[in-house]
This record gives structure tokens, C-alpha cells and sequence, in this order.
């Protein structure tokens, strides 16, 4: 379960059954992301989707209730089946890391979402946490149809 640490950060893990390439593949894959990235209920449609360290990511986010979210991040930092490091560029701005660390063909998700202030954090916290962890959950259903 998603957890507030360090003032300005939002934690989560998640083990999932599944090797790190699979769960890499799902990030990688734009076609994949899109199907999985956001909170339940919300749909994407990317523009822009650079998966490279330095490549750009610019997309809606579409809400159940019909409000559409613009994005704008970038990739900062990806090092195949280790972690993806996106800066959210567009406010609010974090940063949010992603660790994958295999054990024995399960994979753990880590992720950290860091925030520039702690009361942005505080106050973005009520939604995210939950939102993460239904990200997270979206995830574990696009994985399971991998191969």
C-alpha cells in the first residue's frame, strides 16, 4: 500500500508475478502504456512518446467523468529491465522513479514520486496514493496478457 515518506515523496511497491522484461516490455511498448498508465477509469491518448533517456512524453489523460488532463514529462533516465525515471514537467512537477528488482521470476515495483514541496505532497497525497496503487493495479492486468 502507497505511503507518504520523506515529506516530499509517495511510496509504493508492488510484487507482481512476472519477470522483469515483461513489466519493462509494458513501459516500453507505447501501445502497451497507454493502455495501463493513469488511475481506474481513465483512458490516454499519447502524442508524443519518446521511450529513450532524454525522450519526450506528451498525452491527455482522459478522466471518467469526461475531464481531460494534459501531460507533458520527460524520460529522464531509463536503463533497461532496472528503472524509468520520469520528470513530470507539466504542474504539478515530480519526479517519479520506478525500480524493478527480480527475485526468482517475481518482480517488485517500487515507486517513488517526488515532489518539489512537502506541502504539494500533503496536498496531492489523498489522490495519489490511491491513484498509484490503481495504476499499479492496471498494470498487473496488461503484464498478465504479455507474453
Amino acid at each position: 500500500m502507497g505511503k507518504a515518506a520523506k515529506n516530499k515523496e509517495l511510496v509504493t511497491s508492488r510484487v507482481i508475478n512476472a519477470p522483469r522484461e515483461k513489466i519493462f516490455k509494458a513501459f516500453s511498448n507505447a501501445e502497451h502504456l497507454a493502455n495501463w498508465w493513469g488511475p481506474a477509469g481513465f483512458t490516454n491518448t499519447f502524442k508524443v512518446c519518446e521511450f529513450r533517456t532524454g525522450g519526450k512524453w506528451i498525452f491527455t489523460m482522459h478522466g471518467a467523468d469526461g475531464a481531460d488532463y494534459p501531460n507533458e514529462s520527460v524520460f529522464a533516465d531509463i536503463k533497461a529491465l532496472e528503472h524509468v525515471v520520469i520528470q513530470h514537467i507539466s504542474p504539478p512537477h515530480f519526479t517519479l522513479t520506478i525500480t524493478l528488482t527480480e527475485q526468482q521470476g517475481k518482480t517488485t515495483v517500487h515507486w517513488c514520486q517526488a515532489f518539489d514541496s512537502a506541502d504539494t505532497c500533503a496536498a496531492l497525497s489523498k489522490v495519489c496514493i490511491p491513484a498509484n496503487e490503481e495504476n499499479l493495479d492496471k498494470l498487473v492486468a496488461v503484464v498478465s496478457t504479455l507474453t
